[in-house]
Parts: C-alpha cells; structure tokens; sequence
C-alpha cells in the first residue's frame, strides 16, 4: 500500500494570503502546505480522502491519470470544493465517481452541489455516486477501510484505517471505544493544528499525547498551520518517532 499526502495545511493553506510571517515567508518547500488530503494506492486500486479546493493542483502535481473512489471525512469547504473537478475522473471512466460519505454529509452535498443533482442536468457537470458511509468497514477494490468516529468540536467527523495505516484529521476528540480500532497499527497521520490550544483540532501537545496512547512506529502531522512554526524548526522539537508531515510525502507500507 502506497500512501502519499497530497496536502498538510489547514483550511486557510500555508502560504496564508497577505500574511507577512516566517512560515508564511519561507523560501522552504515544506512550508508550502495546499489544504490537507490523501491519497492511497494498492494494486490497481486508488483512492483519495478528501478533496479541498486545491484537488486539481494535487492531481496535476502526481500526475494521476485515474481514480476509483473518494471518501470524505466531513462536508467542511477545504475539505469538499475540489468535487467539481471530478469531471475528468469522469470522462476517463464514463462513469459517476463514487463518494463514500455518512448520510448528514450527503444533505450538504445536494445542496452546495445542487446543480450535480438537479433533474434537468446542464451537461457537463460532475457525476458523482453517493455511498452511505457508517461505522462498519468495508472495501474499495483491493483496500479495506475501517471507519474512525472522531469530533471536530460536537461535530462527528469520520477518520479512517487501511490495514496498518490511519488516517486522523480535523479532530479534538475520540471515544476509547474507537480508540481500540487503532491498536497495532504501524504508522498513523494525525491533525496537529498549531501549539496554543484551539476549540476543534488537535494542538500540538494534544496530538503528541494521543500519539503516545496509540503507539504506532511512526507518526505524521497533518492539517498544519502556519502557527505551528517552521517544519524544520518543528522537527527539532519532537519525539523521535513523529515527525510534521509535508506535502507531496510517500511511503508504503
């Protein structure tokens, strides 16, 4: 299985517009973060999780030609804007791109994208198949996916694990019992918003401590923004199995 960060930013991404900061002005490209999503490959099979407003950015940059399904963690805009360029996806594949997504996001989903699921459809717009997503796991192709109920303040926000890899954003909350459905897993991305704490996200001593209950060999952060400092400056701060994540990152696992 083949992971790749497409994106490590928080909403606002890094560079954040008119911001005259370090981070913001760093000549580093790690400290380039377009907005948080993944990718992952097995086999003939790949899917992305979340597609933010720089989706067609983070398409053209790894040159991927083909795409079997997206999840979504949340209806939030930096982390759905991107669905309109899904038209290419299908006109390569003559077909409705298939959304996994729990059904209170599928409600927003009809209303931001109206006009995708209007009856008199203007033509060329995306097609896209909605997927009832639950707490139950299931595959896509050859990848098996376990849902992850995790809280972005009171809203309930999906996080997901594929075999011994999981995939944790947007969140400042986990219930022990989903807690459980991470146990041995190897390497774990998680949200790490900044060092003060916030009312939604994981700041950085949050994501730290909860890195250590989950225990996995190695940890990225994602969903960074420019107030968590520089990577290379963060790098310096951390434990030696975690490490700030960065766009364009792969390994496999």
């Amino acid at each position: 299985m083949r992971i790749t960060l497409l994106g490590t930013g928080t909403s606002q991404g890094v560079p954040v517009i008119a911001c005259n900061c370090d981070v913001c002005q760093s000549d580093d490209s790690k400290d380039k973060r377009l907005r948080s999503a993944l990718m992952i490959e097995e086999g003939a099979t790949r899917i992305v999780v979340d597609v933010g407003p720089d989706f067609r950015q983070q398409m053209l940059r790894h040159k991927v030609d083909n795409l079997d399904a997206i999840l979504l963690t949340h209806e939030h805009a930096d982390h759905i804007f991107g669905l309109d360029d899904i038209r290419s996806f299908n006109w390569i594949r003559k077909s409705p791109m298939d959304v996994y997504c729990e059904p209170r996001v599928q409600k927003n989903l009809r209303s931001i994208f109206n006009y995708v699921f209007d009856t008199n459809k203007y033509p060329g717009i995306p097609q896209m198949e909605l997927i009832d997503l639950d707490s139950r796991a299931f595959k896509i192709g050859s990848i098996s996916v376990i849902p992850i109920r995790v809280y972005h303040f009171k809203l309930p926000v999906y996080g997901f694990r594929f075999g011994n890899f999981a995939y944790l954003t947007d969140f400042n909350l986990i219930e022990d019992s989903e807690l459980e459905k991470l146990h041995g897993i190897k390497i774990l991305v998680i949200c790490a918003l900044r060092k003060s704490p916030h009312i939604s996200h994981l700041n950085l001593s949050g994501a730290i401590e909860l890195i250590q209950r989950i225990n996995p060999k190695t940890a990225y952060f994602t969903h960074m923004s420019h107030e968590i400092g520089k990577h290379s400056d963060l790098l310096k701060e951390l434990p030696p199995n975690v490490e700030p994540g960065y766009d364009g990152l792969t390994f496999t696992i």
